[in-house]
């Protein structure tokens, strides 16, 4: 086992974090034996010189939803479908990994994503990747390897974890989660 991972404050914020980022959740164990956590957010591409000011005036929540609805609807769409840029990363399980994450991550920085949701997604990923190694790689030697994956389409985002941990209800400990008292999040 690996000591490190007693020297890293752990708040048991992870699955917390990735319900509050993510548009769309699954948590599903594949064939090989392996599960996989994929998480996805939907975005309104940005132009890279508006990036300053994508957070002037207000905000129609209404219209986000509408929106999101949308994107949701056309998966089906050929040109949805094509992604952009992906990156693929093969970790051992070590949180010093972390760093080769972001990383690789910057390769995807001048694509047209605005600036909140990128690094949103840049958390779900280091907290996808630090849940494998904390918990489902938790007894596995360092060398077992956690596949990592970010995929950037048109107007979404897809996160994809790999790990060879036990599996576990995933939904069951997010509501568990996201039900408790939480001053971070104000959550009831």
């Amino acid at each position: 086992m690996r000591d490190n991972l007693d020297e890293i404050p752990s708040g048991g914020m992870g699955i917390k974090v990735i319900g509050k980022i993510a548009d769309e959740l699954s948590y599903t164990r594949n064939s090989d034996n392996r599960n996989h956590l994929l998480i996805v957010k939907y975005y309104k591409p940005s132009e890279q010189n508006d990036r300053a000011d994508r957070f002037k005036g207000s905000i129609d929540v209404l219209d986000i939803f509408k929106w999101r609805s949308k994107q949701r609807d056309s998966k089906s769409d050929p040109v949805s479908c094509q992604p952009l840029q992906q990156i693929s990363l093969k970790l051992n399980t070590d949180l010093k990994a972390v760093t080769q994450i972001l990383s690789r991550m910057e390769q995807l920085d001048s694509l047209p994503i605005p600036e909140a949701v990128w690094h949103q997604c840049k958390l779900a990923a280091i907290e996808g990747f630090t849940n494998a190694v904390r918990h489902a790689h938790k007894d596995l030697p360092e060398a077992t390897e956690i596949e990592l994956e970010v995929t950037v389409f048109n107007e979404r985002i897809e996160i994809a974890i790999w790990d060879w941990g036990k599996p576990f209800d995933f939904q069951a400990k997010l509501l568990e989660e996201l039900q408790e008292k939480s001053p971070f999040w104000g959550l009831n």
